[in-house]
């Protein structure tokens, strides 16, 4: 047994999952496959390879060849490079990983992902789970698998690698400004068990010191503010746009309108005013740390 980039075991059969499955909602990303997979199969055929043969000579099954160059399924960084170097492509197919980084997340996150990129400001406030920036690894991943109908393997692996990516909003220059607001439950629901849960409180004492992040708490003593709702988010651009979004408002879908946009503000504002100062949410997390 094996374990390949993403840290999850594979046995013998792995050998017959080189990819993802592509979202067949997601045109753009389905397109990109498919000329990745076209390249891939030309310069096989260039090489005077049979499907089956180039399979067993980088370690994967002649159908999982087939659904790759047919652009069924999303191939993996490994398989690009094990196939640039079988095939002689002097680059050109590992050069494909770039294409193919954005289109292995599922669309929905992918979008959210550019928002995230492209924002100067970002203010969030969380009721039930801690915000996905903010989120460990192990925690995402405990989160994710509570899911049902529950994610396969593959799956679960794919949604976290996705979240994961969102993080380089943290390293971005200049800095976005990011606000977050997180229920006082948030920090105490045991996601993942404890040792998974210090991990994460620890990893938003580390995040709030940074000058551009600003994490609050929401003590549940605290009934009497304009959440109750659900989740809020408010992304603003250099450019002055802006979008929001909020569960139990709009359908829940990303708005734009100006009239819509000074609700949420609004509710994020008041939310932010009722919450615990940043240097005392930080002596609480640090609290409910010790607690853990």
């Amino acid at each position: 047994m094996s374990v390949d980039e993403t840290g999850t075991e594979r046995g013998d059969a792995g050998a017959d999952e080189p990819g993802w499955d592509v979202d067949p909602d997601d045109e753009s990303g389905a397109a990109v496959v498919a000329a990745v997979g076209r390249q891939i199969k030309a310069w096989r055929e260039a090489a005077g390879l049979r499907a089956g043969e180039f399979g067993a000579t980088i370690g994967y099954g002649e159908d999982q060849i087939y659904k790759v160059e047919g652009g069924r399924r999303i191939p993996r960084p490994e398989l690009l490079d094990r196939a640039d170097e079988v095939l002689g492509a002097g680059g050109k197919i590992a050069a494909m990983k770039q294409d193919v980084a954005e289109v292995r997340y599922p669309k929905k996150i992918r979008d959210l992902a550019k928002l995230e990129g492209r924002a100067v400001e970002l203010s969030a406030y969380g009721n039930h789970n801690i915000h996905g920036l903010l989120q460990t690894e192990a925690y995402m991943g405990a989160l994710l698998a509570t899911r049902r109908p529950a994610y396969s393997q593959e799956e679960l692996q794919r949604m976290v690698d996705a979240r994961m990516a969102r993080h380089s909003v943290f390293a971005r220059e200049p800095a976005p400004e990011l606000s977050f607001v997180q229920e006082e439950v948030t920090l105490r629901r045991p996601i993942g068990g404890t040792m998974v849960m210090r991990e994460q409180l620890e990893h938003l004492l580390e995040l709030g010191q940074l000058r551009n992040v600003e994490i609050q708490v929401m003590p549940t003593r605290c009934g009497d503010h304009p959440g109750t709702g659900g989740r809020i988010q408010v992304l603003k651009f250099a450019d002055g746009s802006a979008v929001g979004r909020t569960d139990n408002e709009f359908a829940g879908r990303p708005v734009s309108d100006p009239k819509q946009l000074r609700i949420l503000e609004l509710r994020y504002g008041i939310i932010r005013a009722r919450a615990l100062s940043p240097r005392e949410s930080l002596a609480f997390i640090e609290q409910v740390l010790g607690e853990t």
